[in-house]
């Protein structure tokens, strides 16, 4: 999050009307983390549909329009049926042009969600700046909001391109930095909100800095969101034996505390970025040093902002019941899209209580 920009006041105590410049900005950059919040949930559902290489271009700009003829369609599958997902899986299961669509669907969406995020966030920020309304020391930090932005769009082909040349799937490392660069999107849009509903109420306030303790919870949380999208690009939920509702598979994974089946073949460096049931295995336990160090940040920020302590304890203890549901089920689609979900609600709780106690 950003901590060295150091606007100066936009304008006296007095002056209501430049009170509510930086709210307003605030305002709609929290519209634009509820967009991010949307794709987040969107792209959940696109992974589990295994709809990510359904569309084989990247057109930023034409390709906001769907198929709109039978000509149309028939190419964008042709192009699909090219892919290995296609001639080793959906192939022989027999995928029609007809289901082909409900792939398309959720990928266009996807990208059209995309291109509203980065459509937003310019024009707001290009209006506030023509009207001379952003307040000192924000510019660059929007800057760098839309920048990120651009980067997840060219993330996101680079690893949906993963899908079309090498693999019937998506690398997962890709996917886990198109994930990360999400949430780290929807984390500085927070972070920088909060800043100015800050300067808001008090024209000489400073932006709130990450205290030490803060980059802690940070930097944990974010190796849990690590796993977490590794867990998803390896398919690696279902690999402690769940089916619908079966409660052995937690917590021991087919029966034991730690599974069988690591492959230890190719080394331990090896084993902990590739192999699904060591990755699988640290998601799960790893959660307890996160909640740990939530539980203590979360009562740290209790007499200073309230709601955010309250946030934070609900939102991890929301997402270990649905993280273990989802293994009970053997990864119920819509289970795994809440727990994909409700991380990303994490993320923005744990950003505000950091941020509460940087302003302390």
């Amino acid at each position: 999050m950003p901590t060295s920009a150091r606007p100066e006041p936009v304008g006296s105590e007095a002056d209501p009307e430049d009170q509510r410049r930086p709210r307003a900005l605030a305002l709609w950059l929290l519209v634009v983390a509820a967009l991010v919040l949307a794709i987040v949930v969107v792209g959940g559902i696109t992974r589990l549909t295994e709809s990510g290489v359904s569309i084989t271009e990247w057109k930023p700009v034409t390709g906001a329009l769907p198929p709109l003829s039978q000509g149309q369609w028939q190419a964008e599958f042709d192009a699909y049926r090219q892919t290995p997902q296609f001639t080793e899986i959906n192939g022989p299961a027999g995928m029609t042009l007809a289901t082909y669509k409900f792939i398309y669907f959720w990928e266009w969406v996807h990208r059209l969600l995309a291109r509203t995020i980065g459509l937003v966030l310019v024009a707001v920020t290009a209006w506030f700046w023509a009207r001379r309304q952003i307040p000192a020391g924000y510019t660059p930090r929007l800057i760098a909001l839309i920048a990120l932005i651009g980067l997840q769009g060219a993330i996101g082909w680079w690893m949906v391109e993963s899908g079309i040349v090498n693999d019937v799937k998506v690398s997962h490392f890709r996917l886990a930095a198109h994930l990360l660069t999400a949430l780290l999107t929807l984390g500085g849009l927070v972070w920088t909100a909060l800043d100015l509903l800050v300067l808001a109420r008090d024209p000489a306030a400073r932006p709130a800095r990450v205290t030490g303790f803060g980059w802690a919870v940070l930097a944990a949380l974010a190796m849990q969101l690590l796993l977490g999208a590794w867990v998803a690009g390896l398919r690696a939920g279902v690999v402690a034996g769940g089916g619908w509702f079966e409660w052995n598979a937690w917590p021991l994974m087919q029966g034991k505390l730690f599974p069988d089946g690591v492959d230890w073949a190719a080394g331990a460096l090896w084993a902990l970025g590739h192999d699904p049931f060591l990755i699988h295995f640290l998601h799960r336990w790893w959660a307890w040093a996160v909640v740990a160090l939530l539980i203590i940040l979360a009562r740290q920020v209790r007499r200073i902002e309230r709601p955010a302590s309250v946030a934070v304890h609900s939102a991890f203890g929301t997402q270990i019941l649905l993280g273990i549901a989802t293994v009970w089920s053997g990864v119920a689609l819509w289970l795994a899209v809440l727990h994909q979900t409700v991380g990303a609600l994490l993320v923005a709780a744990t950003v505000w209580a950091v941020h509460a106690l940087g302003r302390r």
